[in-house]
């Protein structure tokens, strides 16, 4: 089955992790920048005050501030037709709080679009991804507190009135699920104040996540029906972290179990942000952890009329669960399950599993019918450089090639895909552990984990794959 005519062939990117130029022309310091760097053994450490002698690679990540027209063309070189990135919220609104937006800001923003329609690429932007600009995470909690709500929304509609005809399609937060997770309270919820420490030492309050995770999804809901309102011509959909799972063995207790970490991690948020209300199994999930949602006059009817457009989602890996005691746990940043034995892993532990995208797809679309993209999917791996300057990937080539079958699986077997965009086609710190040789990208960077680097860009062997991929749309895979 082939992909459908106009299919959106791309890659993705978060400004946090690769646009650099943490301060320039007026920009605000957000949670990121706070972070120094770590591996796949020692979290990340978030400072309040940045310490001289440390190291924060979001301060100039591999710097598209400085190098976007070259980027740019690199990507329109592969034959993309879509690129989605994101919106630093703290270069508009460096705390968050301002009443207007910085004007250099959107003038960088203002370039970045124009360049990209100039090479035929449509701009796919997520509007909040992991970046909350940090005063926001010092002085109100994240989004413990509710007031965040406006804030969002005044940067929201700036960002849509400046920009709706030039951006078609829009995701409002990323990976929104990251909240029903403890990872989440660093990188999406950002309820950090007053801590220093290790990622792992921030105190989570479970009642305090799921209701910051609420005022998310108020947040996506306004915007949402702003947009429609508004902007009728443009899509605004939703992000999800896909992390599939599988029961352990046919022990009905293993499927129960099973049951209950898909329906916790993979539905509870498109639930609401795709149907517009809370599952029936939240009540019960609420009940069992003292969650108790403190929902406001109007919020329920506000979630029914702010339903997304679209469903996209980030697929790495999948993972089983079980009850037996017997489960072999992974050894990965985002193992939420055990090992698989039918499956290898990368060099990071992610288990590689292309049927399992095959499996999502299907249990997504049959779930919502609405058009799904699958707007993260890559591997971190080891890349070396050759004396002669040239970078030989097989292993992403395989990856890749193995994802766009189970794609044209899905395809075959009625899904409505409307695109696909490779995680990190450029290489990019890495959001977990800050490396910069957890390397994902088509297009290598010459930046290493000590800051040092001179940033030059050289096409590694994958980057002619998937050019070859894009050409044939997605036919050509051998």
């Amino acid at each position: 089955m082939k992909m459908r005519e106009g299919f959106l062939w791309g890659g993705a990117t978060a400004a946090n992790q690769y646009e650099g130029a943490w301060d320039v022309d007026g920009k605000g310091d957000s949670v990121p920048d706070h972070m120094r760097g770590g591996d796949v053994n020692t979290p990340r450490q978030i400072d309040v005050t940045f310490d001289p002698n440390a190291l924060y690679p979001s301060w100039e990540a591999t710097d598209f501030y400085h190098h976007y027209e070259e980027d740019i063309a690199l990507f329109a070189e592969m034959g993309w037709n879509v690129y989605r990135l994101s919106i630093n919220w703290s270069r508009l609104f460096p705390t968050g709080e301002e009443e207007r937006p910085n004007q250099a800001g959107l003038e960088f923003y203002d370039r970045v679009f124009d360049c990209l329609r100039s090479h035929g690429i449509e701009p796919l932007v997520t509007i909040s991804h992991y970046e909350l600009p940090y005063n926001l995470a010092a002085t109100y909690n994240g989004w413990a507190d509710r007031r965040l709500v406006d804030l969002f929304l005044r940067y929201g509609r700036c960002i849509l009135d400046r920009w709706h005809d030039k951006v078609k399609y829009w995701l409002t937060f990323n990976e929104i699920n990251a909240g029903t997770m403890t990872m989440g309270v660093t990188l999406s919820l950002g309820t950090l104040k007053g801590f220093t420490g290790t990622m792992d030492k921030v105190k989570d309050d479970i009642n305090e996540r799921y209701n910051a995770l609420h005022h998310q999804f108020v947040a996506s809901a306004g915007l949402v029906k702003y947009a429609h309102e508004n902007y009728p011509e443009i899509k605004m959909g939703n992000m999800d972290c896909f992390i599939l799972t599988y029961p352990a063995t046919c022990d009905p207790k293993d499927e129960l179990a099973n049951q209950a970490e898909m329906r916790r991690m993979n539905w509870y948020c498109s639930d609401v942000q795709v149907r517009g209300r809370y599952p029936s199994y939240a009540r019960r999930f609420w009940d069992e952890h003292n969650i108790d949602i403190r929902m406001e006059p109007g919020d329920e009817e506000l979630l029914r009329e702010g339903t997304v457009d679209f469903y996209t989602f980030s697929y790495y890996m999948s993972n089983i669960i079980g009850t037996h005691g017997d489960v072999k746990q992974g050894s990965s940043n985002m193992s939420f399950g055990g090992r698989n034995p039918y499956l290898k892993e990368t060099d990071w532990g992610w288990q590689i599993d292309p049927d399992g995208l095959r499996f999502s797809l299907n249990e997504i679309y049959d779930r919502y019918q609405i058009p799904l993209m699958v707007v993260e999917n890559g591997m971190g791996a080891h890349d070396e450089v050759e004396p002669d300057g040239s970078i030989h990937d097989p292993y992403r080539i395989d990856y890749l090639r193995a994802h766009v079958k189970a794609m044209r699986e899905a395809v075959a077997d009625g899904v409505d895909l409307m695109g696909y965009t490779w995680w990190g086609p450029i290489d990019v710190v890495s959001a977990g552990t800050g490396e910069m040789r957890k390397r994902y990208g088509f297009i290598y960077v010459d930046k290493h984990d000590d800051g040092t680097g001179d940033l030059h860009r050289a096409r590694k062997d994958s980057f002619f794959y998937y050019q070859r991929v894009i050409a044939s749309n997605g036919e050509d895979l051998d």
